[in-house]
């Protein structure tokens, strides 16, 4: 094995490629996991949530390698990997998990309890997320390798296909959970909160489950063009504050049968200051009596950028009586990646889902991941697929 050279969370607003320690077959605290296989990661995507921690809204510590959406080849295993050969190409969900505590075995992957001692969830490069080293890289480790990679079935179709399927690792999952948790389905009149890749993914979801309708709200311009121009209808928020009125321009009617947050904690009202719970209050008001609201958005319990007290402690004011009063349904929390993925995958490999350039992937090699965050960061239409080795057509 070369080298190592990874993204580098340094500090609030600032990343490095640099040298990192090489991957090995180890858990945070040193020990040695045979049960995990090391990868050299063929490509790895910069995540909105990504951004959150770079931003400084999260207690990130410097010096963390970031990346959570990896794929990679099978180069190393440890003596009890069965499944899976040197050589195999594999997706990694975002979600580190065990595949034996009660959550896992009941599917619930994205709250794992074992993979982290602090709390309930584990991933690879953030913050809280149980220590695991970010895929950013050219190398990494994944525990319980059998039970958390999503083998590719014949490499040289994977490659072909590999700017769709690197977004089976989180942002094409989450955005399909946020469709299915928020009732999507044949005739569904949609919402869809942010025209970023998660917001994209999950309109690209509702309309492969059958929706009617799918609109896609935004204050970016450039983002809502793209999502009009892969067939989403755009909403355009620095238009109006009254979001039911240009819902109801569109499809005769201010509510939706179903609505998506796919935006979070870092939310902005009209008039252009930070409100947190915006976007939910919204939902809870265009949707119909009896709807449901898929929240595949991040939302904290620390963010010491917030706007006031409350909101630092992930504590926001939300009309949750209205919910309430409308018989809603809310669904929050890591999207489980292994109850999709697969599926997902046969959508891809059979020219059902092209998620690539729904989200405007774009491939850029690891060294300039520092201008793609950048980038990313300043609203750009585009969804960054990082090239470790260099072995990614453009």
């Amino acid at each position: 094995m070369s080298s190592n050279r990874g993204v580098v969370y340094t500090g609030p607003g600032k990343v490095e490629v640099r040298d990192i320690p090489d991957a090995k077959l180890e858990a945070p605290d040193g020990r040695r996991i045979e049960h995990g296989v090391i990868l050299k990661v063929i490509s790895t995507n910069i995540c909105g949530s990504d951004q959150h921690m770079v931003r400084g809204r999260t207690t990130a510590e410097p010096g963390l390698v970031l990346g959570h959406e990896i794929t990679g080849e099978v180069i190393e295993k440890g003596c009890d990997v069965e499944m899976l050969q040197l050589g195999d190409i594999v997706s990694v969900p975002f979600n580190v998990a065990c595949g034996r505590c009660r959550c896992c075995r009941e599917g619930d992957t994205g709250v794992c309890l074992t993979v982290n001692p602090a709390r309930a969830g584990g991933a690879y490069g953030y913050v809280d997320m149980g220590g695991w080293i970010g895929g950013q890289a050219r190398y990494v480790t994944v525990p319980y390798a059998d039970f958390n990679l999503l083998k590719f079935p014949d490499r040289d179709r994977a490659m072909s296909k590999i700017r769709d399927l690197t977004m089976l690792s989180d942002i094409l999952p989450t955005g399909f959970h946020g469709a299915v948790k928020a009732g999507v389905g044949v005739g569904s009149v949609v919402y869809v909160a942010g025209a970023g890749p998660v917001g994209l993914a999950a309109a690209a979801s509702a309309r492969i489950l059958g929706a009617a309708v799918v609109m896609v709200g935004d204050f970016n311009k450039e983002r809502l063009a793209h999502a009009a121009k892969v067939g989403f209808e755009p909403v355009d928020l620095s238009a109006s504050d009254r979001l039911g009125d240009m819902i109801a321009q569109i499809t005769g009617t201010p509510e939706v049968d179903a609505a998506i947050d796919a935006v979070g904690f870092e939310a902005r009202g009209h008039s252009g200051g930070e409100q947190p719970a915006i976007v939910l209050n919204q939902m809870m008001e265009i949707t119909r009596a009896a709807g449901s609201i898929g929240i595949p958005g991040l939302y904290v319990t620390e963010d010491p950028g917030a706007v006031d007290a409350a909101a630092k402690q992930g504590s926001l004011s939300m009309r949750f009586g209205l919910g309430w009063a409308k018989a809603q349904s809310f669904h929050t929390g890591q999207t489980p990646v292994l109850q999709y993925n697969r599926q997902l995958m046969q959508a891809i490999l059979h020219d059902r889902l092209p998620i690539a350039d729904i989200v405007n992937a774009t491939i850029i090699p690891l060294d300039q991941a520092v201008e793609g965050y950048e980038s990313f960061d300043q609203g750009v239409a585009r969804k960054f697929v990082l090239d470790p080795h260099g072995g990614l057509a453009a």
